[in-house]
């Protein structure tokens, strides 16, 4: 089965989608039609922009979505059997299963990246990567600091994200260090994503994912909120509000997909991030780049 999947923040890069404009026509039209929707010329900053530019939230996001979404139109053999989307992917894994329109999820996706710039804004948070750590030690250790820190990220076997006040994860990068893990490092990142620090986010995301239409997909999309496949639209509204407050599951999510018949991993989107970390989910499975 053809399992198509979509990286999210952090696999942006200057010159991204700039290709795919120049040489599809279906392509430009998407593009700028994003420009419109998004009120200021996207395609410039991802065309053209310094890699400062690209970072921030409210750029980051619709960008990285975009590149994936357009790229996966205008791939001649495109037929999933099931996608998946690290975290703001999960957007673009709707868009190209059909449960969301490219106008929806461009519109869901800015409201999100705003929102989350907003709540990163309230109070100092942060996210770190922890290396050489099983995941149940892991959690056990960001149940013994106090403040707020949890798991936030389960990208492969021995690589974890938390996330939390800036405080408690620099507390809680020390006591994974003294457990043993090989390195526990903060991230360049503007705030607590996937924890409870983005409460206020979610709220306000909540409001414009139920006024929006979702559709009966073709193909399942497994979430990071449950690591399973999802194919009815309330369910998956359900959990998409979730998200934002909730870990990515995605060695779990994978792991799944392959239990479930999963013979090929595509990676649509700028970078190469999530074919590396599915090989080190799992040796065998097979792995390409859209």
């Amino acid at each position: 089965m053809k399992a198509y999947v979509f990286p999210g923040q952090g696999a942006q890069f200057t010159g991204m989608g700039k290709d795919l404009y120049e040489n599809s026509t279906l392509a430009k039209e998407l593009f700028e039609k994003a420009n419109e929707i998004l009120g200021f010329r996207i395609t410039d900053i991802m065309f053209e922009g310094t890699a400062e530019e690209l970072k921030e939230t409210k750029v980051t996001q619709p960008a990285v979505f975009l590149h994936s979404v357009i790229l996966a139109k205008t791939l001649a053999d495109f037929k999933p059997e099931m996608v998946a989307g690290h975290s703001l992917g999960e957007f673009s894994a709707l868009v190209a299963n059909g449960a969301l329109s490219f106008e929806d999820g461009l519109k869901l996706v800015s409201q999100r990246a705003l929102a989350m710039q907003k709540a990163c804004e309230i109070k100092p948070s942060t996210m770190a990567a922890v290396l050489g750590l099983a995941d149940n030690i892991v959690e056990e250790v960001c149940a013994s600091i106090d403040g707020i820190v949890v798991a936030a990220n389960y990208n492969c076997p021995g690589q974890l994200v938390i996330s939390g006040e800036t405080s408690a994860v620099e507390k809680a990068c020390e006591a994974m260090k003294a457990a043993g893990a090989k390195r526990a490092l903060l991230l360049p990142v503007g705030g607590a994503f996937h924890s409870p620090m983005m409460e206020p986010a979610r709220e306000e995301l909540a409001a414009a994912i139920e006024a929006t239409t979702f559709s009966t997909p073709i193909c399942p999309v497994y979430q990071n909120v449950t690591a399973s496949a999802v194919s009815d639209p309330n369910e998956i509204k359900k959990n998409l509000i979730i998200q934002l407050t909730a870990p990515v599951k995605w060695t779990q999510s994978v792991r799944q997909m392959i239990a479930d018949g999963a013979t090929l991993f595509t990676e649509v989107g700028p970078g190469k991030v999530l074919a590396g970390l599915i090989g080190k989910i799992d040796r065998e499975a097979a792995t390409a780049n859209a």
